[in-house]
């Protein structure tokens, strides 16, 4: 095992070198940039980075002011080629692709992203400041789905065909259909004070006295803030999962040796949590990665604009909106290293469960 986890570690170096290459590569023939973005706000032409222009731009904004003061200059007739270069520099666009490619994989190794463009702080402690929002939101997510699903889905694989079978089922479809957006516009409405019941906050993550509660007040201001954006992320995100588990618990049911071990005199239960439990799982553990990453990263963002929580998914969102790349490599390297590192501990976890599978035996 030592010698396959050795392997699957380097294989990551590889895949992570090709996902920024592809993504830095993409990035170079993709229109508009930092650049254009500041020259733009700087002219009065896009308001969207208003505010977020860092202390190097800023200065260079006083510039420009200067320049149009003078009745040499005319900003119709186009900006300043010495402004322009010294901007570029400011955001390290002077140096070729190639270079900057390599600088970039040089700092990524220890895990320096720099300095965003236009919020003036560095790129790692902007990530620390978001990141509790979408752990918070990704972690319930996932526990709760998977509590919902697994349990769900043995009993209509068990009561297959019965009307209890036929309810769940429309109802898990008509979740997973309804959009989670959507309900949680519905939640705001009918809980938080939109037209009907003010139950729930409508924003934030805790209150804005959480620091004078006792430790249990915070406990359930926590809770409190949560209930609706992990109901709205929660609603559609267990269907597939159920629908999983059902399937592999009815083929592995229908086994040969699911009748064996009924003619040796065990009961269902026995049978079911005995035998079948363990061989039917192993097809739902290896669904957990995406869905992990998927509810760390990537299915919260409307769920954050709507409850305004600031997350990594909206965070990710105004940067690339916003060009802002240090902001957006960064996290597309460690999406990236997580996924890997997840995968990795899903093999893992099928040893566990299953002591018969040696990915020793076999080729990564």
């Amino acid at each position: 095992m030592a010698a396959y986890i050795a392997r699957r570690l380097l294989l990551m170096i590889p895949t992570i070198l090709g996902i920024l290459l592809i993504s830095f590569v993409i990035v170079q023939f993709a229109p508009g940039g930092p650049v254009e973005r500041v020259l733009a706000q700087l002219q009065g032409l896009d308001q969207s980075t208003s505010g977020r222009i860092g202390a190097g731009a800023n200065d260079l904004s006083s510039t420009m002011q200067a320049q149009s003061a003078d009745s040499t200059y005319r900003g119709s007739q186009g900006l300043d080629p010495k402004f322009i270069a010294e901007l570029e520099r400011q955001f390290g666009f002077d140096k070729p692709p190639v270079e900057r490619f390599v600088l970039m994989l040089k700092n990524y190794a220890s895990f320096d992203f720099g300095r965003s463009y236009f919020r003036d702080m560095s790129v790692l402690q902007l990530i620390k400041e978001k990141l509790p929002v979408s752990v918070t939101l990704g972690l319930w997510m996932t526990l709760l789905s998977y509590a919902i699903s697994i349990p769900l889905g043995i009993s209509k694989a068990v009561k297959d065909g019965t009307r209890f079978d036929t309810w769940t089922s429309s109802i898990v479809i008509i979740g997973y259909a309804i959009p989670g957006f959507l309900f949680a516009v519905l939640l705001v409405i009918l809980f938080a004070g939109g037209s009907f019941w003010q139950i729930f906050p409508s924003r934030g993550l805790v209150s804005d006295n959480f620091n004078d509660l006792s430790l249990a007040g915070k406990v359930l201001d926590y809770l409190w803030h949560i209930v609706l954006p992990v109901s709205a992320l929660v609603l559609g995100s267990f269907a597939t999962s159920t629908f999983l588990t059902k399937n592999s618990f009815l083929d592995e049911i229908r086994k040969q040796y699911v009748l064996t071990a009924r003619m040796k005199g065990l009961n269902d239960n026995q049978v079911l949590y005995g035998h079948v439990f363990r061989n039917a799982m192993m097809i739902v553990v290896a669904g957990f990665p995406g869905a992990f990453v998927h509810a760390f990263f990537t299915g919260s963002l409307l769920i954050e604009n709507i409850f305004s929580l600031d997350g990594l998914g909206l965070l990710t969102y105004e940067s690339v909106m916003n060009r802002d790349y240090p902001v957006v490599f960064a996290n597309i390297y460690i999406l990236a290293l997580l996924g890997l590192v997840v995968n990795l501990l899903s093999d893992l976890t099928y040893t566990w469960i299953d002591p018969r599978i040696d990915f020793e035996t076999r080729e990564v």
